[in-house]
């Protein structure tokens, strides 16, 4: 069934047919038609984790005091502009509300409609409220943020009874430096002011956001290029300066490299930099100056890689060895391909890994320069030809307690089956 089609035609039909297909899945009997498959799975970690279809659960609304504090710190505010240009203006109009929250789930900004907010008030849909998909069940703002695409929830498709009066569509915004999860923009009405289109707009909007996070970094990169100019132009031998999450802005002696991979906790000093072996690290206004020892061999000894996928929206890989340890916060692709290559030890192709991620053995390019910006930060801890370990990483898993829990995200066809029949990597 196309819902989104139906409920463009007769709003009050398609909820009524979903809100059966809802009690049919809940019953464990067959139901009319099948719920969408980014719908169907949520379903199935709400029933995982326990979440009460018929009852609210609500966590305590963060204070005013500490939705400021998240405000003035969360990256979103610079692109708040954005999104009430793009999003508030036709949401007033067709009595909608934009809802921002951050990577947490909490509601930071909520703007809108007047009466629409209110009704929103009655369903615990106020600033600083925790509207993750684990805590009240399948919707905009916490759906988007697990499976990190756009999603449109509407009517019985929410999980919980008390929101199936409603319609949302959320798309997840994402630090363009980094893939870092930021938080969740959010168009929410009440069941009949729905319309086919919202979920595009939406994600257009939410583009254009990540567009404008892009041009201050490139802004924030010339302006440090300026002061590294004259500190480099004082040295010899190789050096170069980066921003606070490793991105170049200019090198001296060696060649170009776009980012350098960092340790999530960098300070002055000696260090040992994935792809750069042993460094002297030094503080600049807005990054580090990096110099690279010439008598290092730039290959680390043995180390124990932990790859930590236990909780949604926080993959992490870490290594630990002789040449120190640091962490760094996985993307959803990034996440994928290092699971498969610890389940794979012996190895994967380009076109094998292709095939477990995409089912087209053919996208080759696409794993090649996927595996390219891996290797910037585990390039030491990776052989390729085919890509894998090196035999002197010591590779460990941390997975969730259920296996269907596993990169919820991820669509891969090797991904889906491990959820079935996980491996012991």
């Amino acid at each position: 069934m196309d819902v989104t089609h139906l409920a463009a035609v007769d709003s009050t039909r398609a909820a009524r047919v979903l809100s059966q297909v809802r009690s049919a899945r809940l019953a464990g009997q067959p139901a009319r038609v099948a719920p969408r498959p980014v719908i169907e799975r949520s379903w199935e970690r709400m029933m995982r984790s326990g979440v009460d279809p018929d009852h609210d659960v609500r966590a305590d609304p963060l204070p005013r005091e500490e939705v400021q504090r998240r405000r003035e710190t969360s990256v979103l505010r610079h692109v708040l502009p954005v999104l009430r240009e793009g999003l508030l203006t036709a949401a007033d109009v067709a009595h909608h509300i934009m809802v921002v929250a951050d990577e947490d789930g909490r509601v930071l900004w909520r703007e809108g409609s007047p009466p629409v907010l209110r009704r929103a008030d009655g369903l615990g849909f106020e600033l600083g409220a925790d509207w993750r998909e684990d805590v009240v069940g399948t919707n905009g703002l916490g759906t988007p943020a697990v499976v990190r695409r756009p999603v449109q929830v509407f009517a019985s498709e929410h999980f919980v009874r008390s929101q199936a009066g409603w319609t949302c569509a959320g798309a997840p915004l994402t630090d363009p430096r980094d893939g870092r999860l930021l938080g969740v923009v959010d168009v929410s009405g009440p069941l009949e002011t729905m319309h086919p289109a919202t979920l595009s707009w939406v994600g257009s909007v939410a583009k254009l956001a990540e567009a404008r996070l892009r041009e201050m970094h490139t802004e924030s990169l010339e302006r440090l290029r300026a002061v590294a100019a004259p500190v480099l132009a004082r040295l010899g031998g190789r050096a170069l300066v980066v921003d606070r999450d490793g991105w170049t802005a200019a090198v001296s002696g060696m060649p170009y490299a776009r980012r350098v991979a960092l340790p999530k906790s960098l300070s002055a000093g000696p260090r040992w930099l994935p792809a750069l072996g042993l460094c002297s690290v030094e503080p600049l206004a807005g990054g580090w100056l990096l110099r690279v020892a010439d008598d290092d061999p730039g290959r680390p000894g043995p180390a124990r890689i932990v790859l930590d996928l236990r909780r949604a929206r926080r993959w992490s890989v870490e290594v630990l060895g002789g040449a120190g340890s640091w962490t760094r916060e996985l993307s959803p692709r990034h996440a994928e391909l290092l699971y498969l290559l610890a389940v794979y030890r012996s190895g994967r192709s380009a076109s094998g890994l292709a095939g477990d991620v995409f089912g087209d053995p053919a996208r080759t390019v696409t794993v090649r320069a996927e595996m390219s910006r891996v290797r910037r930060y585990l390039g030491a801890f990776l052989e390729h030809r085919p890509y894998r370990f090196t035999e002197a990483a010591e590779v460990e898993v941390l997975l969730p307690d259920d296996p269907r829990d596993l990169l919820p995200h991820s669509t891969a066809p090797a991904v889906s089956g491990q959820r079935r029949s996980p491996a012991a990597p």
